[in-house]
C-alpha cells in the first residue's frame, strides 16, 4: 500500500460486494496505472477483493486505444509551460484530461463471465458495454445524491448534464474479466485545461458540480456519494465470486 492512501469503511447495509475502497490522494498517473496492474493481478488470483481506487492526478492528457493524436491541441511549449503530461494508455476511448479536483475512480471488479464453461480454452468474456453503463448509471445516481440532475445520451459513453459533459469513462477489461481505469467525474477543476484537448473526440462542452451548484459539494461528499451508489449497481451478482481475502 503506498504511504498517505487510506481506507474508507462503506457505509453499514450497503456493501454486498465486499468492496475495498482505498483513497489515494492526489498521485502521478503512471504511479496510479502500475498500481491498478498489481491489485488487478491479485483479484484474478482470488488474493484481493473487488477493489473501488479514487484518487486525484496532477494535471495530465490521456489518450486511449482509439485516441487521435490531432485532438491534442495544445504544443509542446504550451503543454510544458501548464505542467502537463501525456499518456498513450490502454483503455478505451480518446483523449481526455485528469487533474486536481477531479474526482478518478478506478474500480477493479471481477466480472461474471458470458462464457460459464470455465474449461474453455481461452480469454474470458466479459460484459464490456453493460459494464459501462452500469458505471454510468452509478455516477447518475451519486450525483442525484448531490442535487444535480444528469443522465445517458445514446450512442455516446459518459454522464451529461443537458448538453454538458460531466462525467468522462474510459475502461478496460483485461483476459481474466477484471475491469480497470474508470471513471473521471468533475466536481471543481479548472477548466481551461479543457481548452487543449478535443475531449474524447467530441465538441460538445464540457461542465464540473462548482458549475453547476454554488457552492460545490467537497470531494469529500462526492466520494461518499459514490461509495454507496456503486453497490446499487454491482451488489446483485453482477460480479465473479471472489474469496474473503
Amino acid at each position: 500500500m503506498l504511504v498517505g492512501a487510506t481506507h474508507w469503511v462503506a457505509p453499514t447495509g450497503i456493501n454486498d460486494m465486499n468492496l475495498d475502497v482505498i483513497d489515494l490522494g492526489l498521485i502521478e498517473y503512471e504511479t496510479a496505472w502500475k498500481l491498478q496492474d498489481e491489485y488487478a493481478a491479485e483479484i484474478a488470483e482470488g488474493k484481493r477483493p473487488p477493489t473501488l481506487l479514487l484518487l486525484e492526478h496532477p494535471h495530465v492528457y490521456t489518450f486511449g486505444r482509439k485516441g487521435h493524436a490531432e485532438n491534442l491541441l495544445w504544443s509542446e511549449e504550451q503543454l510544458k509551460q501548464k505542467g502537463i503530461s501525456i499518456h498513450w494508455v490502454d483503455r478505451g476511448g480518446d483523449v481526455t484530461y485528469h487533474g486536481p479536483g477531479q474526482l478518478v475512480g478506478y474500480p477493479l471488479l471481477p466480472l461474471m463471465p458470458l462464457r460459464r464453461d470455465k474449461s474453455s480454452a481461452g480469454p474470458v468474456r466479459s460484459d464490456y458495454v453493460g459494464y459501462v453503463r452500469r458505471l454510468e448509471e452509478t455516477l447518475i445516481a451519486a450525483l442525484s445524491r448531490l442535487g444535480v440532475e444528469s443522465g445517458q445520451r445514446s450512442g455516446l459513453t459518459g454522464v451529461w448534464v443537458q448538453q454538458s459533459k460531466i462525467a468522462a469513462i474510459g475502461v478496460k477489461v483485461d483476459v481474466h474479466g477484471v475491469t480497470r481505469h474508470g471513471f473521471a467525474l468533475n466536481v471543481n477543476p479548472k477548466m481551461e485545461y479543457w481548452e487543449g484537448i478535443i475531449a474524447c473526440g467530441l465538441s460538445e462542452p464540457v461542465t464540473s458540480l462548482a458549475e453547476l451548484r454554488d457552492p460545490p459539494p467537497s470531494m469529500a461528499e462526492v466520494k461518499q456519494a459514490v461509495i454507496i451508489a456503486l453497490p446499487e449497481f454491482f451488489g446483485d451478482g453482477y460480479l465473479s465470486i471472489t474469496p474473503d481475502c
